[in-house]
């Protein structure tokens, strides 16, 4: 009787440990979603260090460093104190492009202003030591304006090749019609140096009464920014209100039309604007979802574990809680492919690891890091 109850346990325990992970069928045949970390509460970001471990922010105001085996660090020490409300807290982090020789981050966050928040980006020294932590944290850019109580931060970042920074802010649900004035960086895509100057050759610098540092304008609440490898332009993806969710090229000066025009409704059903969905002077967007799938997070794949996939540009879905892959042609979108949808997880960003994997932040109280790769 001993020999059957250890045997039992013994196969009991082994088909726990060899438990499958789940499959997904696309078109780059079936797909393998494996669990790499969990036990994040509301994860925002990953960036990836140059070891393989990853650095994630959790929304309460929490950033970790996350080992290639999935074991959680403390909590940073000397993360500024964020304004947590509704999609306010701690957001996007990116490595600065000689991260190997200075160890420096970039972080952007609600910070606590006036009784709400705004968008705010700090530069720190990313000390990962045994008690790991930040070193030298500096604000660097905070948004000009008056603050959110809790809605539409923006926040994403993406360093160019000159090392400059773009930061997108959002509307903050309050005076949309700031995303049309230039007094102000609500609605707005800022360009700025890594000391958080309005860069050079902004397109608004000699305008009178304008903010310098503004490289686009007529946005709503803008959560995906990428660079594509391709050749260099900047896309951006923002939600809609009740629809109208859009996929844009960035481009100087531009006005990308919000609360003008939209392809969506207003959330009482009544027309945005004009109560059209395009305008003389207004830059269309190359892809919009109606009804709205809440995107959050994107990024252009050159990995070579999915070849079928190169120049592919995913997304991150909020509310239909799936992985969007959208096939290009140059600047046009020509396929939509939806994945992923089974899982059930909310998806806030979206990043394409060293080894090629597509790797995924869910977002909820019981977060977790997800790797795609191919089923074997």
């Amino acid at each position: 009787m001993r020999l059957i109850a250890v045997l039992t346990i013994v196969l009991a325990t082994a088909g726990t440990v060899q438990a499958a992970d789940p499959t997904f069928p696309s078109s780059a045949g079936n797909l393998t979603v494996q669990t790499v970390a969990s036990g994040l509460v509301h994860p925002w970001s990953l960036a990836f260090l140059p070891d393989g471990r990853m650095l994630v922010t959790e929304r309460l105001g929490r950033m970790r460093i996350v080992a290639r085996n999935g074991q959680l660090s403390p909590s940073l020490g000397n993360v500024p104190k964020v304004f947590a409300a509704s999609q306010g807290g701690l957001l996007d982090v990116i490595l600065d492009r000689n991260f190997a020789q200075n160890h420096t981050i970039y972080f952007s966050y609600a910070e606590p202003f006036n009784g709400g928040g705004r968008t705010s980006l700090a530069r720190a020294r990313l000390d990962d030591g045994e008690v790991p932590r930040l070193e030298d944290v500096k604000v660097i850019y905070r948004q000009f304006g008056p603050p959110s109580h809790g809605n539409h931060f923006g926040s994403r970042i993406v360093q160019a090749k000159d090392g400059s920074l773009f930061v997108t802010n959002g509307e903050h649900f309050t005076d949309r019609n700031m995303a049309q004035t230039f007094d102000n960086d609500l609605g707005k895509i800022v360009h700025i140096t890594p000391d958080g100057a309005p860069a050079s050759g902004n397109p608004f610098a000699n305008k009178p009464g304008a903010r310098p540092e503004i490289w686009s304008y007529g946005h709503r609440n803008p959560q995906g920014l990428a660079f594509n490898p391709a050749d260099g332009k900047l896309w951006e993806q923002e939600h809609g209100p009740m629809g109208g969710d859009e996929i844009n090229l960035i481009l100087p000066g531009h006005n990308y039309g919000w609360p003008l025009v939209s392809y969506g409704l207003n959330y009482s059903g009544t027309p945005v604007g004009t109560g059209k969905a395009t305008m003389e002077g207004v830059d269309d967007p190359l892809w919009h979802w109606t009804p709205s799938i809440a995107p959050s997070g994107m990024t252009f794949y050159t990995g070579d574990l999915f070849p079928a996939w190169k120049g592919s540009l995913f997304n991150g879905a909020l509310k239909f809680r799936m992985l969007v892959r959208l096939e290009l042609a140059g600047d046009k979108v020509v396929k939509e492919e939806r994945m992923l949808q089974d899982l059930g997880e909310r998806i806030r960003d979206v990043r394409q690891g060293p080894d090629g994997g597509l790797y995924l932040l869910t977002d909820n109280s019981s977060g977790r890091i997800l790797r795609v790769a191919p089923a074997k």
